[in-house]
């Protein structure tokens, strides 16, 4: 597993961009509820952890596709998918799992 952060340094509504393997993954707190997505746009490969985040979406900021977050697929056309990585709090700190 690879150490992100610890759940405070996290705050709600911000997301954290990481090098694994020279792949970039976002981690992204929304209401308490921690996740990762690989962290290129599939439009355009902007920095989804750049992006703009809501209650219930993730918006790239190069062209304003918005990302459902439950659904991890495109709010306009959920074929559009993006890649999840599983992660695992232990006491309090934050692991992504292996790729």
């Amino acid at each position: 597993m690879i150490k992100v952060c610890h759940v405070k340094d996290l705050p709600e509504k911000t997301a954290k961009v990481i090098m694994v393997h020279e792949t970039p993954v976002a981690v992204f707190n929304v209401g308490g509820n921690i996740f990762a997505w690989d962290n290129r746009c599939p439009h355009r490969g902007a920095s989804l952890g750049d992006g703009y985040i809501t209650d219930t979406t993730v918006q790239c900021k190069f062209h304003l596709w918005e990302f459902d977050i439950k659904k991890e697929c495109a709010v306009a056309n959920e074929t559009i998918q993006l890649r999840s990585y599983q992660l695992e709090i232990i006491k309090g700190m934050i692991y992504l799992k292996n790729l």
